[in-house]
C-alpha cells in the first residue's frame, strides 16, 4: 500500500498546523480563564483562515468552497484540532447539508456562509430525543404554503452565536411494519424569526468558549422554501451529515493525542530523577510506549477511513463508525497517561493536558455516543451475513 502524501495534502497539512500554532493556541489561556471567546478575536480569526485558504475546505467549488477530498480535509482537521474547540471553530466548516440549498436559499443562506458573513448551527437533538431521532416530538404542521413548528430542542452547538439553525422537525407518520415512523424533514430557520428563544444552556465539563444552547420553537412561521430537498427526506440528510461529523470528530481526537503524548515525552525526557531522565524507568517508559503504538493505530485507522470514503467504499457508515470510536476512547486513555506521566504538574494549568483531559470526555458522546457506533458497526455485521 502507498501511504505517500502528494506535495499539496503535506502543504495543507503544514499550513493548518502552523495556523493553528500561531493564530489558535496563544489565545487558550484567555479562553480557559474567561470561558468567553471574544467576538472580535472570532472575526480576526475567521478573516486570517480564509486569507490562507483555510475557510469551507470541506465545501465543494461549485459554492465556492476548496473542494478538498476527503484525505485532505482530514489532515487539515488534524492540523487544526491541537487546540481548543472554541479556537477551533473560528476557522469555519460550514455544514455539508447546505451544499443542499436551491433557489432563495442560496443567496439567504449558503452564500453568506460562504463568504463568512452568517454562521449556522445544527439542531436534531431534544430532551427525550438524543440517539433515537424516531422519538422525536419538535413537529412542523403545514399551514397553506408556510410550515408552523413547535417544540424544544437541546445540546446545541453554538446557536447563540449563530445567524440560523438547520432543523430536524417531524412533518407526519407513516405506517411501517414495525409501527408507526416519524416523517423528518430539514428547515433552515433565522435565529431572529419570532417565536424562536434562544436560550442558555448547561454548564457543562470542559470546552471553555463553547456554547451549548437550548431553542424554543412557539409557533414559528417558516416558508415552504426553507425546506431543505423533499418533505420527509430528514432521513436521508441526517445520513449525509452523519459520517463527515463523526470523521471530523476522530481527527480531532487525534490530533489532540498526539499533542497530549508530545508534553509527555518531552516531560519524561527532561524530569531527572535518581540521577537520570524519567523516561528511563520502565514504569514511565512502558506506558509511554503503549500511547505510541495507541496513537498509530488511531492514525492509520483515521485515514484508511478517509482513503475509503474517497474511494465510495459501501460501508463509510460502519468505517466512521469504527474510527470515531476508537479514536475518541484512545485520546482519553493518553490524556490520561500523559497527566500521570507528568505526575503533579499534569494536574496544573501550565501544561494543556488538564484542559486536553476535561475536553475529551465530550468526544465519547457527541455526534454518537459509542454505544451507538458499535450499534451501527455491530448491524452492519449482521447485515453483511443477512441477520
Amino acid at each position: 500500500m502507498d501511504f505517500q502524501l502528494t506535495d499539496e495534502q503535506r502543504l495543507l497539512f503544514s499550513t493548518a498546523r502552523e495556523f493553528c500554532e500561531k493564530e489558535l493556541i496563544p489565545h487558550e489561556a484567555l479562553l480557559e480563564r474567561t470561558s468567553e471567546l471574544p467576538r472580535e478575536l472570532e472575526l480576526e480569526i475567521r478573516r486570517k483562515a480564509m486569507a490562507v485558504g483555510l475557510h469551507a475546505c470541506n465545501m465543494p467549488e461549485s459554492v465556492g468552497g476548496v473542494g478538498l477530498d476527503c484525505v485532505s480535509l482530514t489532515l487539515v482537521e488534524k492540523g487544526l484540532a491541537r487546540a481548543s474547540s472554541a479556537l477551533v471553530d473560528c476557522v469555519r466548516r460550514p455544514n455539508n447539508i447546505l451544499v443542499a440549498c436551491e433557489g432563495p436559499q442560496i443567496s439567504h443562506f449558503l452564500e453568506p456562509v460562504m463568504r463568512g458573513e452568517k454562521r449556522d448551527c445544527i439542531a436534531m437533538t431534544e430532551p427525550d430525543a438524543g440517539s433515537d431521532l424516531k422519538g422525536m416530538k419538535t413537529r412542523a404542521v403545514k399551514d397553506g404554503s408556510d410550515w408552523i413548528i413547535n417544540g424544544t430542542k437541546h445540546f446545541i452547538s453554538n446557536a447563540q452565536v449563530s445567524d440560523f439553525v438547520i432543523l430536524f422537525a417531524a412533518t407526519g407518520e407513516r405506517e411501517t411494519a414495525s409501527g408507526p415512523r416519524k416523517i423528518l424533514s430539514c428547515f433552515l430557520v433565522d435565529l431572529d424569526t419570532p417565536g424562536l428563544e434562544v436560550a442558555k444552556g448547561y454548564e457543562q465539563l470542559g470546552h471553555r468558549g463553547y456554547y451549548n444552547n437550548i431553542l424554543h420553537f412557539d409557533n414559528v412561521r417558516v416558508g415552504g422554501w426553507q425546506m431543505v430537498g423533499a418533505e420527509g427526506d430528514g432521513f436521508n440528510v441526517v445520513n449525509d451529515f452523519l459520517g463527515p461529523g463523526r470523521l471530523s470528530v476522530a481527527a480531532t481526537c487525534q490530533a489532540r493525542a498526539e499533542r497530549a503524548f508530545e508534553v509527555a515525552v518531552d516531560y519524561a525526557a527532561q524530569r531527572k530523577q535518581f540521577g537520570q531522565a524519567i523516561g528511563k524507568f520502565q514504569g514511565v517508559g512502558f506506558p509511554l510506549a503503549d500511547m505510541a503504538i495507541d496513537i498509530r493505530l488511531s492514525d492509520l485507522l483515521l485515514m484508511n477511513t478517509a482513503w475509503r470514503v474517497d474511494q465510495n467504499f459501501p460501508s463509510v457508515a460502519q468505517d466512521c463508525a469504527m474510527a470515531k470510536v476508537w479514536c475518541s476512547e484512545m485520546l482519553g486513555r493518553v490524556a490520561d497517561q500523559a497527566i500521570q506521566t507528568c505526575g503533579g504538574m499534569g494536574l496544573m494549568a501550565d501544561l494543556p493536558l488538564e484542559r486536553i483531559f476535561r475536553d475529551a470526555r465530550g468526544e465519547r458522546i457527541w455526534e454518537g455516543t459509542s454505544e451507538i457506533q458499535r450499534l451501527i458497526i455491530s448491524r452492519q455485521l449482521m447485515r453483511d451475513r443477512g441477520a
